[in-house]
């Protein structure tokens, strides 16, 4: 009986004596430490918000530090994010109309970048807002837009309606997602009856396309994610300028300035002419 108890405690104490040095072996082992990498800034729109009230008042001022009536693409002094998630939520397509006359990007015919869509209308028809928001610029361009609107989203896009013959909405008027704002019309520098119509963010052109399914009549995604280093960046040729220079100056390669506008190595370039160099 006392050899039993004996061995018991024998027993147990290895046990615990093994425990001990096993502890502090693992201890004495050095732990691998991950580097956690700092996440890009992501704005999230008020749409994306649960909870939290839409303020058209001063929409999507979550990315835009002021409401101005003064100026329509110039937001130089402004930082911007990594990228913006983009709802859909709640559009409607600006026209009826499901055909295009011409795409966003660069026109070789011309020279110049084409910063929006072109859509077929008849002069008169009704011109709706693509999203709930706040008319910004009610402006006329004799030699660009003609009459045109800007309104400013709470989802953190700014759209576009150029080319209209009648404006029914002034500016800082608040509108709501299929609200007739225009009637279509071909002022400014048109060649006939369309819709000219961009979306943009900071300043910065998207292409329509990407959001906006016109020839269906239908949204293209349910949220769009726009990233700041896929933009793309326009330089506008000054006299002087060869293709090897504009290539120099941006750090790029003329072959991918090539690939970017459609143009061949011995191209002419015009000063005035605006190149995408990204």
């Amino acid at each position: 009986m006392y050899m039993r108890a004996v061995c018991r405690f024998l027993i147990l104490l290895s046990v615990m004596v093994s425990g001990v040095v096993k502890s502090a072996a693992q201890d004495a082992m050095p732990s691998r430490v991950t580097p956690v990498m700092p996440m890009a800034r992501v704005e999230i729109p008020e749409h994306l918000n649960p909870g939290l009230a839409v303020d058209l008042e001063n929409p999507a001022s979550f990315l835009y530090p002021e409401w101005s009536n003064s100026y329509v693409h110039n937001y130089d002094n402004v930082k911007l994010p990594d990228s913006v998630i983009i709802s859909m939520k709640g559009y409607c397509m600006p026209t009826d109309s499901t055909y295009i006359t011409d795409k966003f990007g660069y026109r070789p015919r011309r020279g110049r970048q084409h910063m929006g869509l072109d859509i077929r209308i008849k002069t008169g028809d009704t011109i709706r807002a693509a999203f709930d928001g706040k008319v910004r610029i009610s402006r006329y361009e004799r030699r660009g837009y003609g009459h045109y609107l800007v309104i400013r989203h709470p989802n953190g896009l700014e759209t576009l309606y150029g080319h209209l013959s009648k404006k029914l909405v002034a500016e800082n008027d608040i509108v709501h997602a299929g609200d007739p704002i225009a009637l279509g019309g071909n002022t400014g520098r048109s060649t006939g009856p369309h819709l000219h119509f961009e979306t943009r963010i900071l300043g910065n052109a998207i292409n329509p396309a990407l959001m906006f399914d016109f020839p269906h009549q239908r949204a293209q995604t349910d949220f769009y994610v726009y990233e700041k280093n896929t933009r793309a960046v326009y330089y506008k040729v000054k006299s002087g300028d060869t293709l090897s220079g504009i290539a120099l100056k941006n750090e790029t390669s003329v072959s991918s300035i090539c690939r970017l506008n459609g143009i061949s190595s011995n191209a002419v370039i015009k000063p005035g002419q605006t190149l995408r160099v990204r």
